[in-house]
Parts: structure tokens; sequence; C-alpha cells
């Protein structure tokens, strides 16, 4: 009887050294879990998904005292949009299904670098000379026509549909499945 039983004990010993050893080479059953997510996602706090590089004339005329000032330009700037994931960025993992959800913001200008300026035309007024006020209505007014144009040119959907791809890419590793979501954007009719 105790032969057996140390038969037995000696089988089942052999047995569980067998599958240890085996298993000693495999790696283990990868684990995503939330703080991995939020480490790499702050690795992109800003991702900028697209660049566009536009061209733009913009004209300034103003009158006073019966005087008419005007000048025009031929500008060229750099427009960037992306995501913004440090608000509204939200992270839902489930593990059994090896899901990941991401909900995102929606995708805004980020930055509009103006890369050159050709003045084509130039012409003060005898009463109504340019001044330093006039040239910085000038700089907002050039800022403010390239991202009218970035918009126009469809420059948040593409940044939209690239830190999608980015994302699901950067965080669809291991197995898992990424879904991004979007929140319902409610847009006010103008007028």
């Amino acid at each position: 009887m105790a032969v057996l039983a140390l038969l037995l004990i000696g089988v089942l010993a052999v047995r569980r050294a067998t599958s240890t050893i085996a298993t000693l080479g495999q790696p283990a059953e990868p684990r995503i879990t939330q703080q991995t997510v939020v480490e790499r996602l702050r690795e992109v706090a800003k991702l900028v998904a697209t660049e566009m590089t536009l061209r733009d004339v913009v004209i300034y005329e103003q009158t006073r005292f019966a005087s008419t000032k005007k000048v025009l330009l031929v500008v060229t700037g750099k427009v960037s949009a992306g995501i913004d994931m440090e608000h509204g960025t939200t992270v839902s993992i489930d593990s059994a299904d090896k899901r990941i959800t991401v909900t995102l913001p929606p995708a805004q200008i980020l930055g509009v670098d103006v890369l050159n300026v050709t003045t084509y035309d130039e012409r003060a007024g005898l009463l109504n000379p340019f001044t330093p006020e006039d040239r910085d209505i000038i700089q907002r007014r050039i800022r403010g026509q390239l991202i009218t144009a970035a918009r126009q040119s469809g420059i948040l959907e593409h940044a939209d549909q690239s830190a999608a791809k980015v994302l699901t890419e950067l965080l669809g590793r291991d197995g898992y499945t990424v879904e991004i979501k979007r929140p319902l954007v409610v847009t006010q009719p103008a007028g």
C-alpha cells in the first residue's frame, strides 16, 4: 500500500513538473489594463492627425474721412487639426472579450502657422494711413481665412478619421479589438 501511494505521488509530481516545464517557454497571456491605455494615450496628449498647407487671397479695405486704404495679400499657411486627448476622452476595457472602447471628442483646429505673406497691392488714403492696429486686424483676418478654408476643405473630418486609425493601430495589439466612439454633437442653426 505504501509503495502504491509513493508511486501515485511520484506520477502526480512528474505530471506537475512536466506541465510547469512546458509552460516555461510560453509567454503569459497579454493583458491590457486601464492604466496601460491611459499611459499610451498620454504619450499623444494632442494627437495631430492632419496638416494642410493652404494658399488664400486676403483683402483688407477701410474708408475713413472719405479716404480709403486697401491692401491685397496672397498668404500661404499650414493648418493642423487633431484631437485634444486630455478633454472628453474616456476608455473602457473588456478583458474577457478583448475589446477596448475609446470615446473621443471631435477634432478641432490645433494650430495655424502663417508661412508666407506676399503683398500685391497696398494703397493708403491721404487722410487714412495704415496703423499698427490695421496690421493686427490683417493678421487676425489672415489666420481666420486660413482656418475657414481648411474647414471647408474637410480638415476636421480627415483628422477624425486619421485619429481613429492611429489609435486603432496603437491600442489594437495583443489580440484586442478597438472601437472608437464619438459623442453626438448638436449644432444650433444659424439665424
